[in-house]
C-alpha cells in the first residue's frame, strides 16, 4: 500500500500563508479540480455548506503544491486561536547547498534568501554564525509567526 502525505499548517489567514509559503518554496497554488473555476465552487458541488466556508475561502487556492511533483502538497487550516507557543515541528528552507560548499557561498544564498524572505512577510528571529564549526543559517517567523530555519 502506497502511503501519501501532505502537509498542514494551521493559520488564520490561509491565502496569506500560501502566497508566501509559494514564494518560500517555490511552490505554486493548487489549481481547483477540473471542471471547477475556484475551489469555492468545487466545495459546494461536493456538499460543503456555504456557511462552513469563511468568507473568501475557496476563491484563490489553500493549498501549495510542488510544480515538479516532488515534494508534498500544502494544505493551509484556518482556525481560530493565534500561535501561542514554540513550533514542535518546523521547515529548513535549504539554500546553502550542504557542508560541501565553501560556507562563504552558503552565507551569501542563506542572506539572499533571507532578504527575499523577509521582502515576502518573514521576520527574522535569530541568526546563527558558527564560521569555527562552518555552520551559518537563520531562523525566521513567517508572517503568523511560525518559525523555520533557512540553512
Amino acid at each position: 500500500m502506497e502511503t501519501t502525505w501532505q502537509l498542514v499548517i494551521d493559520c488564520a489567514d490561509p491565502q496569506r500563508l500560501a502566497r508566501f509559503w509559494a514564494e518560500a518554496l517555490g511552490y505554486v497554488p493548487e489549481p481547483a479540480p477540473s471542471g471547477y473555476s475556484t475551489w469555492r465552487e468545487y466545495w459546494v458541488a461536493v456538499g460543503v455548506p456555504e456557511e462552513e466556508l469563511p468568507v473568501g475561502a475557496g476563491e484563490m487556492a489553500e493549498s501549495i503544491v510542488d510544480p515538479a511533483g516532488r515534494g508534498p502538497r500544502v494544505w493551509f487550516q484556518q482556525v481560530p486561536e493565534p500561535k501561542v507557543a514554540k513550533n514542535r515541528l518546523h521547515l529548513d528552507v535549504k539554500v546553502g547547498g550542504g557542508r560541501e560548499v565553501p560556507l562563504a557561498v552558503r552565507v551569501q544564498r542563506v542572506g539572499a534568501a533571507v532578504e527575499r524572505l523577509t521582502a515576502a512577510g518573514a521576520a527574522v528571529l535569530r541568526i546563527t554564525d558558527e564560521s569555527d564549526a562552518a555552520l551559518y543559517g537563520a531562523l525566521l517567523g513567517d508572517p503568523e509567526g511560525n518559525e523555520f530555519c533557512v540553512v
